[in-house]
């Protein structure tokens, strides 16, 4: 069982898709001990693939150590997947992360941060071929775990 404070945070963007957060967070909020909360890069309202509007609880600013990190997918990744800030912010963010997931398409975002290099990890299946542009051991499982990388391909 988690210890106090167990942080989960969940990224989310302009594009993501609703169900691939809102899954997870159903599950990890019956977790005793756990706090799941969403961040993104503002504090500003974050519009989902169908329009949903969604409140970041912390932005880059203020978005405590985590950890565990999940990015969800939806079509805003392909954009997030050449944003420096991003990227940048998910690698600084993750280096004490005890685990650091993925849903969907959001593994191409941690991919670009280069946080899956020499990881075994999936995407969803009509996105394979852009996860082999990265050096990442490509499995079409659905779910794939290698040491502290867990991936779905959604």
């Amino acid at each position: 069982m988690p210890h106090a404070n167990f942080s989960i945070g969940i990224f989310i963007f302009p594009g993501v898709t609703q169900l691939d957060f809102t899954g997870p967070y159903e599950v990890f909020s019956r977790i005793p001990n756990v706090k799941i909360f969403l961040f993104a890069q503002s504090k500003d309202p974050v519009q989902s693939e169908s329009g949903m509007k969604l409140i970041p609880d912390f932005d880059f600013v203020d978005c405590p150590d985590l950890d565990i990190l999940l990015v969800p997918g939806g079509p805003g990744t392909t954009l997030l997947m050449e944003e420096f800030t991003v990227l940048d912010f998910l690698k600084r963010k993750t280096v004490n992360s005890r685990f650091i997931t993925s849903v969907c398409t959001g593994s191409l975002v941690l991919a670009s941060a280069g946080l899956l290099d020499g990881y075994k990890a999936t995407t969803h299946w009509m996105s394979l071929d852009v996860l082999k542009l990265f050096p990442v051991q490509i499995s079409s499982e659905r779910f794939v775990k290698d040491r502290n990388r867990i991936t779905g391909g959604g």
